[in-house]
């Protein structure tokens, strides 16, 4: 008996191709599109087919069956993405296993769903591939030239002084993610402005109501992730004297940004990945289902590559956090910023130190330049700000200040990596300036240094366990 093949192109440039070898699902999924106002899809019952009529027809999406005869669908995955790396796919099995879910989305599908389908989910996914497809689009068209004038809302990353070209394409990206609910990655190096991305992100999309809550995943032990991310009943453990929200629920309807999200230890990285994926939680202690409608943001300043070869972390929980990602170059990469960001700290901290000081000397501006920063602009803020605390006139001189950065800078010439410091030097060598300026009122230096004061005292205690 011949079994009988499909292969439906209909008039219409439809965005979407369904290939599947069972051509009663064909039809169905045929119908579940249309009446939810996507355009009729192309239907195709031989694999072998899919690459020769993509070559020939402007397919956003493809959804493709993994289990078929001729081609297996994981095969031709792998050669379409290859040969047409801009189409989305989106894999149907018929086996929920996340080992084949995490090869399909490591070959470069989009996502995935599972037979019997559920014509909601099914519609929801297709609909965000295609929005997915179409941001992609948009974003090749300024991603040749990018332009601080064509940004729809400057005034929303005023906060983030720029005017180098690399930081209006990271701007023009923020602008294009920020209305979508996509989940996406910021990476960058520490210091170059991550989260304040990521608020300008929350602020520009649908969700700036609701609320935006930063949580520092490195922060977390194993005993408290749980209750402090998905909550507690009352009379969940003794203490427990009544019930709590934790982090997801207090972001309901706004943004989670998950700061250094690398640094989550890999036994908890799961139960992060079950909240991601099924939008509901269990507080602990309680049978009653959570849903929650939170979009996630996350940040790191590692290789997350490296993390997840080197198995330190899931690379499964990476494809749901990562469907869009933004690179914050480091200062170092982006000259143009460093003297407009000078010139904006020093107006900052002069103002909040009632001094009159209004320039840059033109050598301190020469060896700013020279320097790398490894501590990006962070670091650059706590330069001015030391030099700020210590000059004595109206023009700003690298010799106003014995910290570490223009102390390398005063010899004049470039800087050599071995004598760079480390961040963490750096920051331990700035709290020590500012507290010799503020002859040691540590509430002034906290106020100076843009911290808490129990920040402050936490950050002492560990200078004086290194002493």
């Amino acid at each position: 008996m011949m079994t009988k093949v499909m292969e439906s192109i209909p008039d219409n440039n439809t965005p979407v191709l369904v290939v599947d070898d069972d051509v009663g699902l064909l039809l169905s999924i045929k119908a579940t599109l249309v009446s939810a106002g996507i355009p009729e899809p192309a239907l195709l019952s031989d694999s072998s087919r899919v690459l020769d009529l993509v070559s020939k027809h402007d397919f956003h999406l493809v959804l493709l069956d993994l289990i078929m005869p001729h081609v297996g669908g994981m095969d031709v995955l792998k050669q379409l993405k290859e040969e047409f790396p801009a189409v989305e796919c989106v894999v149907v099995t018929a086996v929920d296993e996340v080992s084949s879910a995490v090869e399909a989305m490591k070959y470069g599908a989009y996502d995935y769903v599972v037979k019997p389908l559920q014509s909601e989910k099914l519609i929801i996914v297709i609909n965000r591939a295609l929005e997915k497809y179409s941001l992609r689009h948009g974003l090749s068209l300024f991603e040749r030239s990018s332009s601080f004038s064509e940004l729809k809302h400057p005034s929303s990353f005023s906060d983030m002084v720029a005017r180098d070209e690399a930081m209006a394409l990271v701007f023009h990206q923020a602008e294009t993610i920020a209305p979508t609910d996509y989940n996406l990655v910021i990476t960058g190096e520490s210091g170059t402005g991550k989260e304040m991305l990521a608020r300008i992100i929350h602020c520009l999309s649908g969700r700036s109501r609701g609320p935006f809550m930063a949580v520092n995943m490195a922060a977390f032990s194993k005993t408290l992730f749980e209750d402090d991310l998905f909550g507690h009943a009352k009379g969940a453990y003794t203490g427990a004297v009544g019930a709590k929200k934790g982090f997801f629920e207090a972001a309901q309807d706004g943004t989670l940004f998950l700061d250094e999200i690398t640094e989550l230890d890999s036994s908890l990285q799961g139960k992060l990945l079950r909240v991601i994926q099924e939008k509901e939680l269990y507080r602990l202690g309680s049978t009653r289902i959570r849903n929650i409608n939170v979009r996630f943001v996350a940040a790191t300043n590692r290789d997350i590559d490296e993390e997840i070869r080197e198995r330190r972390f899931r690379r499964d929980l990476f494809y749901r956090l990562n469907t869009y990602h933004i690179n914050i170059p480091p200062l170092r990469k982006r000259k143009d910023d460093i003297t407009a960001l000078a010139y904006h700290f020093l107006r900052n901290h002069a103002e909040k130190n009632r001094k009159e000081i209004d320039s840059l000397a033109p050598d301190l501006v020469e060896r700013l330049l020279e320097y790398p920063f490894p501590g990006n602009v962070r670091e650059l803020e706590s330069m001015i700000a030391s030099a700020v605390l210590h000059e004595k006139g109206k023009v700003l001189t690298s010799s106003s200040s014995s910290f570490s950065g223009f102390a390398s800078l005063s010899g004049g010439g470039r800087v050599e990596e071995k004598d760079l410091p480390c961040l963490s030097e750096v920051e331990t060598r700035h709290i020590r300036s500012v507290l010799e300026a503020t002859g040691g009122n540590r509430t002034r230096a906290a106020r100076i240094l843009g911290i808490g004061l129990r920040t402050l005292q936490r950050k002492l205690k560990g200078l004086e366990k290194t002493v």
